[in-house]
């Protein structure tokens, strides 16, 4: 028989002071106010993605988040982005109660975000940056295997050969990401041993996302093998193979240079395509498990959804005869 795994109470659960162990990840350009709101108004915890946001805007989005939730919420911090001293000027002053930080050293601003009470999480994708991120003073990590869309590590470890390394060796809250879209996968992934999971494709794909209805649409429709880790030079991030992707492709096929590819990128390429719906030329980012999504549903149905999934595969494993040696 299996562990018995009560949903409602975790590591994670207790230190984020959510109901569920489920945390929606903050992707640029779909992760708003309204999409985090409600996530945390549903039992998870609802992220507001700032690497897209200049510091005037994260305000507003905290602030109408504030007005829409009374549970807590975090805003996802990409370290790299150059208004990270900006925005963490207003977490401090908004009390935001949770900051995810990710893409850069975690040591630059923990000290200084746990000074004001504020928890931290980071995200890495490999054993090497979760035991770093553990010594800098982290609250919790999410551990996120290749699977997962947007900007990832360029290991190319998969979630499943992840998860189990980290829990072996850090001693902190262990939240699973990367090809996790319900409750099948989220309970592989506590029996590996993380303590919660974050899911971001099947959050794209929600009728409070931010992302254009076009990009939802393709999102739901995408089959298996039509996304692609890509730019790696740059940095490495998963996308749907549209004209813009053939683009790249072309030009590796030439022997581009570094600068060139940077070239083709260019300036706000995820927003024509996740926020502006421009599905030829734009940066389609999404992860592998796409192709298990076929419908855009409510933050509360999605959770009501995994949750359900949850327990339903828990009890089928620990009463069915294949799974009784």
């Amino acid at each position: 028989m299996i562990k018995n795994f009560k949903v409602t109470k975790t590591r994670i659960t207790h230190l984020l002071d959510v109901k569920y162990p489920i945390i929606q990840a903050g992707m640029i350009w779909c992760s708003g106010w309204r999409l985090a709101s409600s996530v945390s108004n549903s039992g998870g915890l609802g992220i507001i993605g700032s690497g897209s946001m200049y510091p005037e805007i994260l305000k507003e989005h905290i602030l109408k988040c504030k007005k829409a939730t009374n549970f807590p919420f975090a805003v996802n911090l990409p370290l790299l982005y150059p208004n990270t001293e900006e925005h963490i000027a207003t977490i401090i002053e908004q009390k935001v109660p949770i900051v995810f930080t990710s893409a850069g050293n975690p040591r630059t601003w923990t000290a200084h975000l746990k000074s004001h009470n504020i928890k931290v999480v980071h995200v890495v994708s490999s054993l090497k940056f979760a035991l770093k991120a553990e010594a800098c003073g982290v609250d919790a990590i999410v551990a996120e295997g290749f699977e997962a869309g947007g900007h990832n590590g360029i290991e190319e470890t998969t979630t499943f050969c992840l998860i189990p390394e980290v829990a072996r060796r850090v001693k902190i809250p262990l939240i699973a990401a990367g090809g996790i879209v319900d409750g099948r996968g989220m309970l592989a992934a506590m029996i590996l041993g993380a303590d919660a999971v974050q899911m971001g494709s099947r959050f794209v794909a929600c009728k409070e996302s931010s992302a254009h209805e076009n990009f939802k649409k393709l999102v739901v429709e995408a089959k298996e093998g039509e996304t692609k880790l890509t730019l790696k030079e740059l940095t490495p991030v998963r996308l749907l193979n549209n004209d813009f992707f053939q683009e790249i492709m072309k030009l590796y096929n030439q022997n581009a240079s570094k600068e060139m590819l940077k070239e083709k990128l260019g300036r706000g390429r995820a927003k024509l395509g996740m926020f502006e719906g421009d599905l030829k030329n734009g940066e389609l980012e999404i992860g592998q498990a796409s192709s298990q999504l076929k419908n855009i549903l409510s933050a509360s149905e999605i959770i009501n959804q995994v949750i359900n999934e949850f327990r339903d595969s828990q009890s089928i494993m620990n009463n069915h005869p294949k799974f009784n040696f």
